[in-house]
Parts: structure tokens; C-alpha cells; sequence
């Protein structure tokens, strides 16, 4: 109804913004059709509520569509740029963010010639990506890169699909590390981002490309972001080159410092002797989705299924789960042996041209719920409601359960479920006899016969003061470890001067903090969250100046919950 959207005592329409949205469309028996180009760019025109946009509401946080390279539109577009491409998948295709300065610009195009020549690639040609600037807002225009599109001939000893997709991998990651002010948003022989600082109904209209009745994929993902833990830019936007991701990796910093520190001990049989051009593996100047899709790509790059690569840095919750079989089991404790949870409250949808899928937190904090049609599609996104389908063509409808996984294969033509898909990937291996003869636990250890020192009073009494420890400390949280053996439970977050500024001796641990997202940490209370998505608008989420006005109602929703929570 209309009224719905209403002013209404201090609640504000203008002031609804939610998390960022995803979407996808996907031909589940692969046919591709324009059809599922428009219907995903429909999908994210809908999630405008779920888009972040600056104060004037002319430039939005990021909005952009992943999809496989149509060989019908780029085999067209191509004879009129003089390009010789060959068959499908014959050809990669890049798309480059360059300087708008012309002899940079220039430059980094010839650099990148070099290196694809360097790696053994032939390139074919550079085509200028049709774009209208001038529907944007000011300042998307002022930081808008060049957009340009270049194509490499697959060489005849490689094949098609992931193998030569490794070359073009290794070869975007020599010209990342050499050329600057550059992005690379994908490089593919099989799919395809086109993205940027857009508001929802921008994207369709800035990229030429997309209205072509001749652009036909099987696979469409789109994403519109709302900037909540770095701000906007045209490289920040979603798609990234595999996921596209709603939500907050709560461990990131220390995911991003692991990976870094295995590289010296990383092997491959893959890209052994490519090892030290592709590392680092995470950049440490993205964002928390972005380093996730450096992981992921790096470990599909070098041999793992990227189903197989999901789950493993997204694992569902198994350890207490005591339902779970076995088999199961022990593949996810094999693997948490080699790589920690990247987690967090998240939805993320992920494709490599041939697959798509789908995976959800281990809390289910983020929503994803799809639909299946009865000619065989899937359509599924961040609520319900983003794309009009009639009744009598929905086959079934479902929403993505906590830790659990929906796959799409195109190639087979057939949706794996989540229990299909993990029993596959558990059998593969003898995981179980791998821990048996392998796995060493702490109990097993022998404890040294020594006796434990003992203090009196007075001596622990001198320690503890030196040692920084306070009465309150000491009688809250040391004593009932020692006499109960667990955590005495406190509330989150912190209210205490800082370390540094103390005048008293201070433990080395106060001097560090816990990186986390309080928002979605338990308990969940709508309220507390209702206080923490104010204060963010209030302090100006994504660069967002917000009139003296909207502070001051916003002031006052933060007082009234805050009030609510006394009662």
C-alpha cells in the first residue's frame, strides 16, 4: 500500500537501507538468451532500497552484473573493431579500468601487451567500451576510469576453459604488480564483469553493451552495494571476478595476515614455477569480499573445484554437529587443519562461467531465497519479490538454510543440492584415514612430570601488580576460570579508557582490540541492531553528508531505543 511508504511520526522512509543486495539468474540447462541478461539488470533496479547513494542521490556506492562472455555479441563487436577473435572460447576477454590521461593510459596498454607476450599469449586487439558518462553524477564522473576491453588469442597447446583461464590469471597478476592506477575487473575466456560507481537503473544504461539484444548468457549475477566498511569506488564495486557478496567477513584481518604467512611454504603442482608471480595472494587494499575472491581464485587457479574451494573457507558449522555423518565430518576437520573460517554474517553467490552457486553463513544472518521455474531457471536474491514471475510458472520456492550450499551446473544441465554436493566432495578422499594416522591432540600429549610452582599470597600479590592486574579483573574473569574452567560472561564492546592513555600499568593484552561486525553478533536483537544501522547513517555511512535535519531525527530515533532498551 501507499501509506506504507509514508512519513509516520519519527520513522522516515528516506532512512531504510538495509545490507547490500545480490541476485542471480541462471538457465539451469545452460541456453543462453538476452532474456536473463535484462531479467538479472531488473533484479538489481528492484534492490534499490539495498544501494547506497551520496547525499544529493546522483552517485551510487557500486552496482555491476557478472556474466558468461556472449561469443554471438562479442564476435560482432569485434569485426567492427577489426579484431579477429576465432570460435568460442577461443579468446580471452579483459576488462581494464585505465587512467583517463592519455600517455598513462597509453602506457599501461602497452605494458600489458608486453606482458601477455612475455607469458606466451598472443594479443589480438584493444576495443573501446561504449559508455554514456553523462548520465552519471558528479562524482562518479570525477574519479571514472578509462574503460577498454582487450582480447588474447588461446594458444593452440593449451585447453579450453580453466586451463587457459590459469594463463590469463598469471598474466593479469604480473601487469597488477607492475602497472599503476590500473584494474583489471576480470580477464576470462569465460565470463565477464561490467560494473562502477552507479546508481540501480544506471548500470543497463551506462554499458552500451547490455542493452544488445545479441549480448545472451546462461549465467547472470548482480549486486548493489551499500558501503559500510570502506568507501566507494569504481574497483570496489561488485561483481568481483568469481562472488558477488552481501554481508561482513568478521575475521578478514586475520584470514588476509594467514594467507600471507603460508606463501612462504606454499607448493603447487599447478603453478609451481608461476608461484612468485601471483603472490601476494590477497590485496591487502581491498575489501573484505575482495581479499575472499583473491583466496578463492587463487586456490580454483591451482587445481580446487571452486565449489570445493567455497566450502572449505566457508565451512558450515560441523564441530558440535553431532548429526552429521562421519564422512562429512572429517572432511571439514581435514580442511580446518589447512585453512580458518573466513566468517562472518554473509551471503555470497559465486560462478566461474559454467556453475553457479550459492552459500550462506553458518548463522544465516543474511538472506537468499530463490526460485525454480517450471523451464528450468533459477532466480534468487536477497529477499523475495525482486523480479515479477506468474504463479503457474514457479515450480518451487525455498530460501537458503544456515551453512548450506545450492549449485547450479550448466554443463550438466541440473541443480545439485546441498547434501549431493558435500557427500560428493567428502567421498572423493580418505579423509578419515588421513586424520587417523596423522592428526596429533593436545590430550595425547605427554605432560612433563614437574611440579607446578607455587606462590603465596603476598608473592601473587606482587606479581598480579606488576603484571597490570586489577581486583576486578582478578575476581571477574581469572577466578571463575580457575575454579569453573570456562569464561565468565560479559557484555560486548568496550568502555574503558584506552591502555595507552592510562597511568597505570596496563596487561599487553589491553592494548589490543577485537576487529568484529557487533551489528550481527549474538544476541540478536533488532533493536540493538536498529540503534547501530542509526549511528552509522548518523556519522555518514559511504562518504554520505546528510542535512542538519535528518541528524537531528536520527538523534532522536537513538534516544528513543535507546530508552526501550531500559524497559
Amino acid at each position: 500500500m501507499d501509506n506504507d511508504n509514508q512519513q509516520m511520526g519519527l520513522y522516515d522512509p528516506s532512512f531504510e537501507h538495509d545490507n547490500c543486495g545480490i541476485g542471480a539468474v541462471v538457465s539451469i540447462k545452460g541456453i543462453k538468451t538476452h532474456q536473463t541478461v535484462s531479467d538479472a539488470l531488473k533484479i538489481v533496479e528492484n534492490l534499490e532500497h539495498r544501494a547506497g547513494k551520496d547525499a544529493a542521490g546522483e552517485t551510487g556506492d557500486g552496482v555491476g552484473i557478472l556474466l558468461q562472455i556472449s561469443h554471438k555479441f562479442f564476435k560482432k563487436a569485434c569485426k567492427a573493431s577489426g579484431i579477429a577473435i576465432g570460435d568460442e572460447r577461443e579468446y580471452g576477454v579483459g576488462m581494464f579500468f585505465l587512467p583517463q590521461d592519455e600517455l598513462k593510459r597509453k602506457q599501461a596498454m602497452k605494458m600489458f601487451e608486453i606482458i601477455a607476450a612475455k607469458e606466451g599469449l598472443e594479443f589480438l586487439g584493444w576495443r573501446e567500451v561504449p559508455t554514456k558518462a553523462e548520465i552519471l553524477g558528479k562524482l562518479a564522473v570525477e574519479c571514472m576510469p578509462h574503460i577498454m576491453q582487450g582480447f588474447i588469442k588461446k594458444p593452440a597447446d593449451c585447453n579450453k576453459g580453466l586451463d587457459f583461464d590459469r594463463k590469463l590469471y598469471v598474466a593479469r597478476r604480473v601487469f597488477e604488480q607492475t602497472a599503476e592506477d590500473t584494474y583489471v575487473a576480470s580477464l576470462s575466456s569465460r565470463t565477464i564483469v561490467y560494473k562502477g560507481m552507479f546508481l540501480v537503473d544506471q548500470l543497463r544504461l551506462f554499458f552500451e553493451d547490455l542493452q544488445d539484444e545479441d549480448y545472451e548468457s546462461a549465467i547472470a549475477t548482480v549486486h548493489s552495494r551499500f558501503s559500510t566498511n570502506t568507501n566507494p569506488s569504481w574497483e570496489r564495486a561488485h561483481p568481483n571476478r568469481f562472488i558477488v557478496h552481501n554481508g561482513e567477513i568478521n575475521t578478514i584481518k586475520g584470514n588476509a595476515d594467514k594467507m600471507l604467512s603460508r606463501e612462504e611454504t606454499m607448493v603447487s603442482q599447478v603453478l609451481e614455477s608461476e608461484m612468485t608471480k601471483i603472490t601476494p595472494v590477497c590485496n591487502q587494499a581491498g575489501s573484505d569480499s575482495a581479499m575472499l575472491d583473491n583466496a578463492l581464485e587463487f586456490l580454483v587457479m591451482n587445481g580446487m573445484p571452486l565449489p570445493l574451494a567455497v566450502m572449505i573457507t566457508i565451512p558450515e558449522p560441523w564441530v558440535k554437529n553431532k548429526s552429521m555423518e562421519q564422512a562429512r565430518r572429517d572432511f571439514y576437520q581435514y580442511y580446518s587443519t589447512m585453512m580458518e573460517p573466513w566468517d562472518g554474517p554473509a551471503s555470497i553467490l559465486f560462478s566461474d562461467g559454467d556453475i553457479m552457486g550459492a552459500v550462506l553463513d553458518r548463522n544465516g544472518l543474511r538472506p537468499s531465497r530463490y526460485y525454480i521455474t517450471n523451464d528450468d531457471y533459477l532466480i534468487l536474491s536477497s529477499e523475495v519479490g525482486v523480479l515479477p514471475i506468474e504463479e503457474s510458472r514457479i515450480k518451487a520456492k525455498d530460501r537458503l538454510k544456515p551453512g548450506k550450499m545450492l549449485l547450479v551446473d550448466t554443463v550438466e544441465g541440473r541443480l545439485i543440492a546441498d547434501d549431493e554436493l558435500k557427500a560428493t566432495f567428502a567421498a572423493r578422499k580418505p579423509y578419515g584415514q588421513w586424520l587417523d594416522a596423522n592428526l596429533a591432540h593436545l590430550s595425547e600429549i605427554k605432560i612433563p612430570n614437574e611440579s607446578v610452582p607455587v606462590y603465596t599470597q603476598p608473592e601473587r600479590d606482587k606479581l598480579q601488580k606488576a603484571f597490570g592486574y586489577s581486583y576486578e579483573e582478578i575476581k571477574e574473569s581469572i577466578l571463575p576460570m580457575a575454579l569453573n574452567g570456562g569464561e565468565n560472561t560479559g557484555a560486548m564492546g568496550i568502555d574503558v579508557p584506552l591502555a595507552v592513555l592510562s597511568k597505570h600499568h596496563q596487561p599487553l593484552f589491553n592494548y589490543f582490540k577485537q576487529l568484529f561486525a557487533q551489528v550481527t553478533n549474538p544476541p540478536i536483537d533488532s533493536i540493538r541492531e536498529e540503534i547501530v544501522t542509526a549511528t552509522t547513517i548518523y556519522l555518514g555511512t559511504a562518504g554520505n553528508v546528510l542535512e542538519e535535519k535528518k541528524k537531528t531525527v536520527i538523534c532522536f530515533r537513538l534516544i528513543i531505543l535507546s530508552l526501550l532498551l531500559q524497559i
